[in-house]
């Protein structure tokens, strides 16, 4: 790994809270109770943990849904001809030496808080099946294919793997997706699969929040009492299905009830509590909105939040035909300002250290621009991303790759390593098994965990 350059801040000291304790009783069925639990978190506190490994408590997946321009955003070519390098400009960076789009100028002052990866590959320029494996780390059961829509044969999504592996008590869910299940309308098969429990089952699939967090008066479908039902009658109504037979009531239902009487989770997904000027740091925009509302998420114990780029009705980063206008006008700005406000906002909170982020799309764009000049189409076999906290050493960058952006020319990262890397930050082992429900034991990923990258 080359770094550019390494922030020489101390990580924040870690401590175990009251979320240690809300995970105590579960994690007890795992064989891991409470004082294993604060003895990790000691190790992490001191610096001690290995790699990284279990330092972050969540994680938060911005989810660039479409296939960003590794060229455009985290990798430009200055010095390469104009078919390959574009119309825009490259800008200095907080990190001697990286330069990034002209584009990113919130995120360019703080690459001091962000890992680089420009080497992410693989070879499948499909977005449905490519989408399962970055938010998997899986292949897809059809690998290659835009027909293949979800189906129960599909690997379960990140978040449903932490569900199963970190549950937790309380009425929040362990993993929540928003602001929408991604899906493509150039796609015979429509959503992308990968996005549920797959073969674990619908139990542990990750909390659906839809709609524009932005709109006045958003609220999050399902979580509240109905109508004309007052928290006595519901009382009520529960008291009544407790006294059904046992194997017609279960703990989900009883999860789901609670959510509905649960304050501290309807308080989570209110971001009329927010500070206005918070709010429109992060910009008042649907991306925006939802990466506040993943901080908020992540303060309160949600361990995985994905938040995929929105239904735009614009195909999202697809931008085959108008790529550069699209970027600077529609696409760039958002992010920038979103995930700009985003690292700002967990790092004066003291939780940037405990929560890993990471930025990433499905696969890049040709390095040579098509269309008279104007587009790009995709290209999976080098791209880039971006991650910063739950341990990530800032103002580095991993892998590279060659003169045009082409292939990668050191450390190649394939969209399983990522996902590695995202369960190795949470504290488990991608090496581990799980039993599916013919009892055959399923690794949970096959990638490697990006250790260089947490120093």
């Amino acid at each position: 790994m080359h770094k550019a350059h390494q922030s020489c801040d101390g990580f924040h000291h870690q401590q175990a809270n009251r979320r240690d304790l809300l995970r105590a009783g579960s994690l007890a069925t795992l064989g891991l109770g409470l004082p294993e639990l604060f003895a990790g978190r000691s190790l992490a506190a001191n610096g001690l943990s290995p790699s990284g490994f279990g330092r972050a408590k969540s994680c938060i997946l911005i989810f660039q849904w479409g296939g960003p321009s590794q060229l455009d955003t985290w990798d430009p070519k200055p010095d390469a001809p104009a078919e390959i390098r574009g119309p825009f400009a490259s800008i200095a960076t907080r990190t001697p030496g990286v330069r990034i789009s002209e584009h990113f100028p919130l995120l360019a002052s703080r690459t001091d808080k962000l890992a680089i990866v420009r080497s992410m590959s693989h070879d499948d320029p499909a977005h449905l099946s490519s989408a399962h494996r970055v938010l998997t780390g899986h292949l897809a059961p059809t690998p290659y294919s835009d027909a293949a829509g979800p189906s129960p044969r599909d690997w379960p999504h990140l978040g449903s793997i932490v569900a199963r592996l970190r549950p937790q008590s309380g009425a929040l869910p362990p993993s929540v997706t928003m602001p929408w299940t991604v899906a493509h309308p150039a796609a015979p098969g429509g959503r992308a699969p990968g996005q549920n429990g797959g073969w674990l089952g619908k139990a542990y699939e990750p909390f659906p929040v839809t709609g524009d967090p932005n709109a006045h008066g958003f609220q999050v479908p399902g979580l509240g009492l109905p109508d004309g039902v007052d928290t006595q009658r519901m009382l009520g109504r529960r008291h009544l299905l407790g006294e059904l037979p046992a194997d017609s009531w279960s703990g989900f239902q009883t999860k789901a009830i609670a959510a509905l009487e649960s304050a501290e989770a309807r308080g989570a997904f209110d971001l009329d509590k927010e500070d206005p000027r918070t709010r429109d740091r992060y910009g008042r925009h649907i991306h925006g909105q939802c990466l506040l509302l993943a901080r908020r998420l992540v303060e309160v114990g949600v361990q995985l939040v994905t938040v995929n780029w929105h239904d735009d009705h614009q195909n999202f980063w697809d931008t085959h035909g108008d790529n550069f206008n699209q970027l600077k006008n529609r696409l760039m700005p958002p992010a920038d300002q979103g995930f700009a406000a985003l690292l700002d906002d967990l790092d004066q909170r003291g939780l940037l250290d405990e929560t890993l982020i990471v930025w990433c799309g499905e696969f890049g764009r040709t390095p040579r621009t098509t269309n008279g000049g104007t587009g790009r189409e995709h290209w999976p076999r080098c791209y880039s991303a971006a991650l910063a906290g739950g341990g990530v050493t800032g103002g580095t960058i991993y892998g590279g790759s060659d003169k045009i952006a082409a292939y990668p020319s050191r450390d190649p990262v394939s969209p399983d390593d990522m996902g590695a890397t995202i369960l190795h930050a949470l504290g488990i082992d991608p090496a581990q098994e799980v039993r599916d429900a013919l009892n055959r034991p399923m690794r949970i990923n096959s990638g490697q965990p990006l250790l260089p990258l947490f120093g």
